[in-house]
């Protein structure tokens, strides 16, 4: 029942953007905190950003910090991540999870979040 889709990978040239949207159902996603994840080809899912509920606190890896910036539309139950001056090493699936308390410190750790959406690819190649 509940659900997260995640649109808007697709393939961009380094330097280039990408908005990344994560669409919640079967929940009220103005309850709950999201993260983003990404996962390259053979290395570990890794924290990308956090969202609070209302949007008042925000998190970042320091990989991507002052290059992306998450943000939520509760009317349209979405998370977006809009991604700018894009590298190579962007390349990777990209998740959305759900996080069913606050996670604070924790936002990072991968197991502390309960639903996640199926990924939706990023390469940044010239």
């Amino acid at each position: 029942q509940v659900q997260l889709v995640e649109s808007g990978g697709g393939l961009v040239q380094p330097g280039g953007s990408l908005r990344l949207s994560c669409a919640a159902s079967g929940f009220t996603l103005d309850y709950y905190r999201i993260g983003w994840f990404r996962q390259a080809a053979g290395k570990e899912r890794e924290a990308v950003s956090y969202i609070t509920r209302s949007g008042d606190t925000k998190y970042y890896a320091d990989s991507v910090q002052g290059r992306f910036t998450i943000s939520r539309d509760n009317a349209k139950n979405t998370v977006f991540l809009q991604m700018n001056s894009l590298k190579p090493e962007d390349t990777a699936v990209y998740y959305c999870a759900k996080a069913p308390r606050p996670m604070g410190s924790n936002w990072r750790r991968v197991e502390e979040y309960d639903y996640w959406g199926q990924g939706t690819q990023v390469t940044v190649s010239s």
